[in-house]
């Protein structure tokens, strides 16, 4: 007898993901959180040709994480089209701008901070730690700038004052290329246009229609 229904005979919801070459980056950047999106991202490198797509909402993580996945992520062979869905902080924010077609939702947020750090020690081993934050910060605020084409210090200032922004803010700033508007095309930055393969205004998740009115 099935007792939980006609669910249990429906493959998971990340299977179907994986099989429209979707990927989800949601909480925090924790390693369990990074290590399984890398491996999703590289098995989708692997077994076809056509972009990978990738939705983000993250509450953001230490420097490391997110540079693990923006390294993934350019040394892919096929692009990584990123979608910020709810809001995106402090490290989250490079991996959404490090993207090769960078889109954010209407009501996305993005949180210019600094990346989270948690150290422990005597003083000799604080100070070793504060100086690899620093250089893992100084590499994170090259490619951020990299992706942006922001100076490095206006980076650097917006992220130790915490700066906000909304979805139409983040277009102007360099942080994402379009807009996703329900019923309507992408509002976008200058650059290559049109939405990525097999997406559009009335397929904004790749699977049908959009149900949003």
């Amino acid at each position: 007898m099935n007792v939980g229904g006609p669910w249990d005979d429906r493959p998971s919801i990340d299977a179907q993901l994986l099989e429209r070459r979707l990927v989800r980056l949601w909480g925090p950047l924790d390693d369990a959180t990074v290590a399984r999106a890398c491996a999703e991202m590289m098995a989708l490198d692997a077994t076809g040709d056509s972009a990978v797509q990738l939705y983000v909402g993250s509450s953001g993580g230490p420097v490391h994480a997110a540079m693990s996945l923006i390294d993934t992520m350019d040394l892919l062979g096929v692009p990584v089209h990123v979608t910020c869905l709810g809001r995106a902080e402090g490290a989250a924010v490079g991996v959404v701008a490090a993207g090769a077609r960078r889109v954010a939702a209407p009501h996305a947020q993005f949180h210019l901070t600094e990346p989270e750090i948690s150290v422990s020690g005597n003083a000799s081993q604080l100070a070793a730690w504060a100086e690899q934050h620093r250089v893992e910060l100084e590499r994170f605020v090259k490619r951020l700038a990299q992706a942006t084409g922001r100076p490095a210090e206006h980076l650097e200032a917006d992220l130790s004052m915490g700066r906000w922004l909304s979805a139409q803010d983040a277009l102007r700033y360099g942080l994402v290329d379009e807009i996703w508007a329900p019923g309507q095309g992408p509002a976008s930055a200058p650059g290559p246009p049109g939405p990525p393969p097999g997406m559009g205004p009335d397929r904004p998740f790749g699977f049908g229609p959009s149900r949003l009115t």
